[in-house]
């Protein structure tokens, strides 16, 4: 049986890892209380009662712990996925995974000297069952070969929650790092594209004078040998929508598309995981509700035989790669704070 700890409570998708490897019948055996979200703590206090509290030293040093699930402060993702992998355990990530192109570059060369999995669970894909659906919808030819996906990302700002490293630059990444990770790894993933190339970028700050290193906007236009990308993330989610973001993804084939309305259809059904698809002989609303998240357990038979039937490293890291040169080379619009 695999057993996990979780380092790094600073962000609720931690609660994704503990609930997915559970799901597989791996055991978790403690976290470290250490957090700059006392929410998340706080929940993790009351969800997991019975799942000891330990100290972070003594969970690098326990040999009989084979994952560590690291959902930190953006900025010191990287540094305890290095830390982990050195002491031989593989690592399951919130993403972003890397801030910097020389956290990227550590990453690389430890997974390299180690053998130990890098894996980055990103939430939008691996924890939303319509995405996990709409991509055995692409494997079967459903809507012919992809040439093209938009993907939004869209989130409530929800001040009175955001800890203070949210506002700064250093520390989550920057916008494109911080969200649109995802959107770049669905890019790669539906179109079935190994690499890409950032066409155009931009970040602006529209709403927050008073933060003016924040970002609350960011886009990516995105290519490949084989198809094209549009991503736009963003801060903006007013208050009367019913959830956090209305997350959305067009995957366009050649022989129809696919739209996915992941957290919310604003036209009236009720829940979440809402899939159209529209090809030559249907136009089809699908209920995913039911779809099985399939990350989780392909992650656990990589950890026990060696593979990468989860997601190649290869993934992991072009999608790292992207999400930094797109903030890097981003052009700044809106008020010219220092980003």
């Amino acid at each position: 049986m695999l057993r996990f700890a979780a380092v790094g409570l600073d962000h609720g998708h931690i609660f994704d890892h503990v609930k997915g490897l559970l799901a597989t019948g791996a055991e978790f055996v403690g976290y470290c209380p250490e957090t700059t979200a006392p929410g998340v703590l706080e929940a993790m206090e009351k969800n997991y009662s019975d799942v000891p509290k330990i100290d972070r030293d003594r969970i690098f040093e326990d040999p009989k712990i084979d994952v560590i699930c690291i959902s930190a402060v953006p900025a010191d993702r990287a540094g305890l996925a290095v830390r982990a992998m050195k002491a031989g355990k593989d690592v399951m990530l919130d993403k972003p995974g890397v801030t910097t192109f020389e956290q990227l570059a550590e990453v690389r060369e430890t997974v390299e000297k180690t053998g130990k999995i890098f894996s980055i669970c990103f939430t939008e894909r691996h924890s939303v069952r319509s995405a996990v659906k709409a991509g055995k919808l692409v494997q079967e030819g459903a809507i012919g070969r992809v040439i093209q996906t938009i993907g939004t990302g869209p989130h409530k700002l929800q001040l009175a929650s955001r800890p203070d490293w949210f506002f700064d630059p250093k520390r989550f990444g920057g916008i494109i790092v911080d969200i649109a990770s995802h959107q770049i790894d669905q890019f790669l993933f539906y179109t079935g594209s190994k690499t890409g190339e950032i066409v155009a970028s931009s970040i602006g700050n529209f709403t927050m004078p008073k933060k003016p290193a924040f970002q609350d906007f960011g886009d990516i236009l995105l290519r490949s040998d084989n198809a094209t990308g549009y991503v736009r993330v963003d801060w903006l989610t007013p208050e009367g929508l019913g959830t956090w973001g209305d997350g959305r993804l067009i995957i366009l084939g050649t022989k129809g598309y696919i739209e996915l309305r992941k957290y919310i259809d604003i036209s009236g059904r009720p829940g979440k995981d809402h899939l159209f698809l529209i090809n030559g002989t249907e136009n089809r609303y699908i209920d995913c509700s039911d779809e099985e998240l399939i990350y989780f357990r392909a992650f656990v038979d990589d950890v026990a035989h060696r593979t990468e039937t989860a997601m190649s490293q290869a993934h992991v890291f072009e999608v790292c790669r992207l999400s930094l040169e797109a903030q890097a080379n981003a052009a700044r619009i809106g008020a010219q704070g220092e980003y």
